[in-house]
């Protein structure tokens, strides 16, 4: 299974300067969450990851070998990236969306397959939004569109997630429904890192946590080691009460 490593990684924040060195290893199996304020590079360090920003200096490798030296293709089959924010470039229905996923795949000018198109119709199944198959994506609703996003990238089966916000727009029941799912890719041998703004599905559903600051330090690691009041209060400059609920940890801001 492919892993994902960074080697003395600072990515390109405008207008900070440096910043701690990423040494990262995301194994297969692990299920990774980036917290941190706004601001703070959680979506620049995922497009840093995924190859579609370069990075200020470092490296990353995908499978041990150099990011910036495989084509867009050969990532594609490795690594599937869910994305906070989409542009619907021409309409397309959901699952002409879905299928999407399979186009790293195929050759240039080749049909998608019986096989394509059972991986999508699943994909969009496990996601709630089968009856939605028929719909064009740009008359879907936020949450709607989100899961579409999220079908697609299961359609691709990558063997790395990298999901920025990926309970974006969804109701509580979805955003459980979701985060279940990338639990379940972690259990099957996949590796996820996903950027939450909510504490509390990171204490729930993430095993490693990645924690980046303002000014561009950061510390990582197991997350029982990183979910601590010290740390976290010094991350947002918030005040937080913790209390256990059915095993887990909830995080609650206080006043003053």
């Amino acid at each position: 299974m492919s892993r994902l490593v960074t080697q003395d990684l600072i990515i390109d924040v405008p207008g900070r300067q440096g910043g701690t060195p990423l040494n990262l290893t995301i194994e297969p199996g692990q299920s990774w969450g980036v917290l941190g304020p706004n601001g703070t590079g959680k979506t620049t360090l995922l497009h840093t990851l995924a190859g579609l920003k370069p990075p200020r200096s470092g490296h990353v490798k995908l499978a041990d070998k150099p990011l910036a030296q495989q084509r867009r293709r050969q990532i594609a089959r490795q690594l599937g990236m869910v994305f906070q924010d989409r542009q619907d470039g021409f309409p397309a229905t959901v699952l002409e969306t879905a299928l999407i996923g399979r186009h790293p795949y195929l050759s240039p000018w080749q049909m998608e397959g019986a096989d394509d198109y059972a991986r999508a119709e699943q994909a969009l199944e496990r996601l709630d939004v089968a009856h939605l198959r028929d719909r064009l994506v740009n008359t879907l609703s936020g949450g709607e569109r989100q899961r579409v996003a999220i079908a697609t990238v299961l359609t691709q089966a990558p063997a790395i997630w990298l999901a920025d916000e990926p309970t974006n727009h969804l109701d509580l029941h979805h955003q459980s429904a979701v985060m279940a799912l990338m639990a379940e890719q972690a259990r099957e041998g996949q590796a996820v890192m996903m950027c939450l703004h909510d504490l509390n599905l990171a204490a729930r559903w993430c095993d490693h946590i990645l924690l980046l600051y303002p000014n561009g330090d950061a510390c990582w690691g197991p997350k029982e080691h990183m979910l601590v009041p010290s740390a976290l209060e010094s991350l947002y400059r918030q005040r937080l009460a913790v209390v256990e609920v059915d095993g887990a940890p909830v995080f609650v801001p206080i006043k003053g």
